[in-house]
């Protein structure tokens, strides 16, 4: 084997890993959510909750379907915003986060720590690793995550701004510390709209994070 042949097959062997990886602009990831026991139990009409991740550049949105409840998250991490969207048997509701709230949280899970651990999953067509997030308040959650695709922008999910990969399946702490399991079932790699990302100005009644907390 000549050198030069010899050098172009160890430069394809140790870049292999590198070009196995996808940066990834645009994308539509589909999770079912599993609630936890308890809630499960409390409310069977949230059976079949889902959470749909969007992506385009710097815009993101997040849409939790509950059933009885939808929220959706817009988020802009350009212009440092987020919008979340209240759907309620109708009642429409939506607030606007400050750009120091915006901060505020960046900040907060821009200190979570992911631990690499043994165990490995296939989820969605997609070889995953598990890692161990840990807050900063000390709180776990466990996270499968596939190293093959890397968000273009990490401020897509601010949860996972220190995550290595894509997360197809991860925990979510809940307000009464009970976990809710969330699941990728598909994951689709194309151009999304960016009518998607659009705040709407008709149909939702504006309010503060403030006032929704006291209705």
């Amino acid at each position: 084997m000549s050198y030069r042949l010899f050098l172009t097959y160890f430069l394809l062997w140790i870049t292999s890993p590198i070009l196995a990886q996808r940066v990834v602009s645009d994308a539509k990831i589909v999770y079912k959510i599993d609630l936890p026991p308890e809630e499960a139990q409390k409310d069977a009409m949230q059976e079949g909750s889902t959470l749909t991740q969007y992506m385009r550049g710097q815009l993101s949105r997040i849409d939790m379907d509950f059933n009885i409840v939808k929220y959706t998250y817009l988020i802009n991490s350009k212009d440092e915003s987020m919008t979340t969207l209240i759907d309620q048997h109708g009642n429409r509701y939506l607030i606007r986060a400050s750009k120091e709230q915006y901060e505020k949280e960046l900040k907060q899970f821009e200190n979570v720590q992911f631990k690499d651990q043994a165990e490995t999953r296939k989820i969605a067509g997609y070889n995953c690793k598990k890692a161990l997030g840990v807050m900063p308040d000390g709180a776990t959650f466990e996270v499968y995550y596939t190293p093959d695709l890397v968000p273009e922008n990490r401020q897509y999910n601010r949860r996972f701004v220190n995550l290595k990969g894509m997360p197809l399946e991860f925990e979510i702490v809940t307000k009464t510390g009970s976990k809710m399991r969330v699941v990728a079932t598909k994951v689709e790699l194309f151009p999304i709209p960016a009518s998607y990302f659009d705040v709407p100005k008709t149909g939702y009644k504006v309010v503060s994070p403030e006032e929704m907390k006291r209705m």
